[in-house]
């Protein structure tokens, strides 16, 4: 049997840079190697070239090949291992994991940031100790990942997690009177649309009048709430509303001991305070609301997440 790796890359797919991270010990948190590159957008050569280049570099800078795990953007499909969905145009339709694996000549891991997310803090992170934890992505997007006891569960087409595609609720809709907007995914009225950070901003702008002066970030719609601006104060308890509806789905529906916010929206130190108490009038009396902590690796844990990939798959081959 062939030794495994003792050192573990995780690379972390973004729409505007590819960083590798090598980890040298179990609990991946000594790091021994990182580097950098933009990421080429539109040609899939381009694409490989880049990621084998900082996988190379990598092997000979440690003197030793590592294994190797992949963040993504978007889903790849069980059936073809094709990239559907992703903000990098070269990326989709692509066999990827295939293709690297032939340049690298070694096993490639691959799961979607979010679930990359949610792996990094269930190891040694916020959730470490926990039996089961969401890991919940509340930034441009909305997405996530489920971890029990330390697993990752992707479901048959690798889309457990994706609770910011589920429908946003009529009753809700009607409270607040809320457009319903497309989604990118080809469905209508997705929570992510409203939830997002991107969602909480447009939100801001429809309920304005829609003009160009209201084209507001998070910070500053937040800066405008602790003002007491009426409008900021309205959007933010909508917002808080909407995000605890879906959140209390996921209780409904994987009963996580722990929930942990990631992406942008997780720096709104008042969510932690706020949701649980905001989730429960989602639920029915008898249920226990999880814990919602901040994440303990934040923007690290997409690197760190892949490599857990690749350090799991090394131990089950």
């Amino acid at each position: 049997m062939t030794k495994p790796a003792e050192i573990h890359y995780g690379i972390d797919i973004g729409g505007s840079k590819i960083e590798l991270v090598a980890y040298g010990d179990a609990e991946l948190l000594e790091e021994r190697f990182r580097k950098r590159v933009a990421t080429p957008l539109h040609s899939f050569d381009a694409f490989l070239d880049a990621v084998c280049g900082l996988v190379q570099e990598a092997d000979a800078a440690l003197g030793s090949p590592g294994s190797v795990g992949l963040g993504a953007p978007g889903v790849t499909d069980p059936r073809s291992g094709r990239q559907l969905s992703s903000n990098v145009p070269a990326l989709n339709g692509q066999a990827l994991g295939p293709a690297l694996q032939a340049r690298l000549n070694r096993p490639v891991s691959i799961g979607n940031d979010c679930q990359c997310f949610a792996l990094s803090e269930a190891h040694g992170g916020a959730a470490a100790g926990y039996p089961s934890m969401f890991g919940a992505i509340i930034g441009t997007g909305a997405g996530g990942g489920f971890c029990q006891n330390g697993q990752l569960l992707r479901g048959r087409n690798g889309l457990a997690g994706e609770w910011g595609h589920s429908a946003l609720p009529a009753l809700l809709q009607q409270k607040y009177q809320l457009p319903l907007w497309s989604c990118a995914c080809g469905l209508t009225g997705c929570l992510e649309r409203y939830v997002s950070g991107s969602g909480y901003a447009a939100l801001y702008r429809y309920f304005s009048g829609g003009k160009t002066e209201s084209m507001l970030d998070v910070p500053a719609i937040e800066v405008l709430a602790e003002a007491a601006d009426p409008l900021a104060l309205k959007l933010r308890e909508m917002h808080l509303d909407l995000l605890a509806y879906g959140l209390a789905q996921l209780v409904l529906i994987e009963d996580p001991h722990v929930i942990v916010l990631g992406g942008g929206l997780s720096k709104l130190q008042r969510l932690y305070a706020q949701l649980p108490e905001a989730m429960a009038r989602h639920l029915f009396a008898s249920v226990q609301v999880p814990e919602v902590l901040p994440p303990r690796f934040g923007d690290a844990a997409g690197t760190r997440g892949a490599a857990l990939l690749a350090l799991q798959a090394a131990h089950l081959a």
